[in-house]
């Protein structure tokens, strides 16, 4: 049985080290050619929604104590669809002097992103044309509720292929 010299441990150590690093340097250069998307949840960047995260869900919370909004959306399809909410208060009496923005996206990419203003208002029922959705799948379809005194998001995911949807 020989002895060793001891002289391996140096260069296994530097090695290791050297091989840790060309890991590190790899991961980031493939982590910079991928395509990340943002969080679109709070129509905005989820580093703002994260800092406003208490603030956001007690605005919900206060929307809710006072108004009942919903989604009655047939179904979307590819071309021209029209994106139904239905707002009533506690009461329900339709209201009809809300502010509502729709922004639509699918859930791996901004490149199909579009943005709903100026609905038709008819009895508490908010009204957006010309909804398009391109892919065949599911999309986000997020809205922003504002009325004098309250506000909140309202998120539900929906699927071009089936009419049932999801809040999230």
């Amino acid at each position: 049985m020989s002895k060793s010299s001891g002289r391996i441990w140096p260069y296994a150590i530097g090695a290791s080290i050297t091989v840790v690093f060309g890991f590190c340097v790899a991961t980031i250069m493939v982590t910079n050619k991928v395509n990340i998307q943002e969080s679109d949840a709070y129509m905005t960047h989820y580093q703002d929604a994260d800092a406003r995260a208490n603030e956001l869900i007690e605005a919900q919370i206060a929307f809710n104590k006072k108004y009942n909004i919903e989604y009655i959306t047939d179904g979307i399809s590819e071309k021209d669809c029209v994106i139904k909410y239905k707002l009533t208060d506690k009461a329900d009496k339709p209201v009809n002097d809300a502010k509502i923005v729709v922004s639509t996206s699918r859930p791996e990419t901004s490149e199909y992103n579009q943005v709903l203003e100026n609905p038709e208002i008819e009895d508490g029922v908010y009204s957006f044309s010309g909804a398009n959705f391109p892919k065949v799948g599911v999309w986000n379809i997020i809205a922003k509720v504002q009325t004098d005194d309250a506000s909140r998001f309202y998120n539900i995911k929906a699927d071009t292929r089936i009419k049932e949807v999801f809040e999230f």
